[in-house]
């Protein structure tokens, strides 16, 4: 059976510093309909990793009171958006121009 698991399971490579979303899977504090919450969380920055089986991260904002290790099955990495595949993803601010009342 563990020779079975070896072979598809692969150490994860986070490394000090790397970018890193969170599950928000045993977050119950977070507002709002289950439904349409976010799945992960972040990026939060790795401080320190534990082994190959956990990663301590920055938590920030409203999720400051939350233990900051996580298994790295609930951890995955950021990637940013690519401006070329999404190019209205982050949109530039309207500029209106000014209107005259008289």
């Amino acid at each position: 059976m563990q020779k079975k698991w070896d072979k598809s399971h692969k150490v994860p490579d986070f490394k000090v510093g790397d970018l890193v979303l969170a599950s928000t899977l045993n977050f119950n504090n977070i507002k709002g309909p289950k439904k349409i919450k976010d799945s992960y969380v972040g990026p939060f920055a790795i401080v320190a990793l534990h082994e190959t089986n956990a990663v301590q991260v920055e938590l920030s904002g409203e999720l400051e009171n939350k233990h900051p290790t996580f298994p790295v099955s609930l951890i995955k990495p950021y990637q940013p958006a690519d401006k070329e595949l999404f190019p209205l993803r982050n949109p530039t601010p309207l500029t209106v121009p000014p209107v005259e009342l008289s």
